[in-house]
C-alpha cells in the first residue's frame, strides 16, 4: 500500500472522529456549557482531513502513486467528509448552523451524480467523468462554508459562503448532467 493511498485511508478513518466531536459538542452547546475545545478539535480535524485530499493527490501524480483503489476511495473520501461535515453541522446544536435547503441541495445533487453515472455507464458503456472548474470552485466554498461555521466567524453572516458555496454546487450539478446526457447521446441512446 503506497503513501498516497494510506493517506486517503487515513481521511476516511479520521471522518467518524469528526463526526464525534461534532456531535459531543453540540452536545456541550445545548446544554449550556459549550466546550470549546471540542470545537477547536473538530475544526483541526477537518482541517487535517482537507488538506490531506490535495497532499495524497499531490503525492499520486507526482511519485506515480496512482492505483485502481486509490482513483474509487479519494472521491469517495471527499465526499463522505463534505457531506458528514454538511450533514452534522445542520442539525446539531451549533452556535451557528447550515440551513436546511444546503444538505438537501448537495445530498440531491451528489445523489443524482451517482445515478447519472450508473444510467450514462448502462447506456454508453462508460462513464468518463471530467472534472469541471466548477466543481472545484463548488468544493472550495463547500469547505470555506464548512470551515465559517467551525471557526464560528461572524464578521459576516453564515449565509453567504453558503450561498456561494450552493450556487456552484447547482451549476456544477447541471453541468455534469448536460455531459452525461451527451454521453448518452454519442453512444446512439437519443
Amino acid at each position: 500500500m503506497n503513501l498516497a493511498l494510506q493517506i486517503t485511508i487515513l481521511r476516511i478513518l479520521l471522518i467518524p472522529v469528526f463526526i464525534g466531536l461534532v456531535i459531543y459538542y453540540g452536545e456541550s452547546v445545548r446544554e449550556g456549557a459549550a466546550n470549546e475545545s471540542l470545537r477547536h478539535w473538530a475544526a483541526a480535524v477537518f482541517g487535517i482531513a482537507s488538506v490531506s485530499d490535495a497532499l495524497d493527490g499531490w503525492i499520486a501524480r507526482r511519485f506515480n502513486q496512482i492505483t485502481r483503489l486509490g482513483t474509487l476511495l479519494d472521491p469517495l473520501a471527499d465526499k463522505l467528509l463534505m457531506l458528514a461535515a454538511i450533514v452534522t453541522l445542520s442539525f446539531t446544536s451549533w452556535p451557528q448552523h447550515f440551513p436546511l435547503w444546503f444538505p438537501v441541495i448537495v445530498i440531491f445533487r451528489d445523489m443524482a451524480s451517482i445515478g447519472g453515472a450508473f444510467l450514462v455507464d448502462h447506456f454508453a458503456g462508460k462513464c468518463v467523468v471530467k472534472p469541471h472548474w466548477t466543481g472545484k470552485v463548488a468544493t472550495f466554498f463547500q469547505i470555506t462554508a464548512i470551515s465559517w461555521v467551525l471557526l464560528d466567524l461572524r464578521f459576516v453572516d453564515r449565509v453567504w459562503p453558503t450561498a456561494l458555496a450552493t450556487l456552484f454546487t447547482v451549476i456544477s450539478g447541471f453541468i455534469y448532467l448536460s455531459d452525461g446526457v451527451r454521453q448518452i447521446k454519442a453512444a446512439g441512446h437519443d
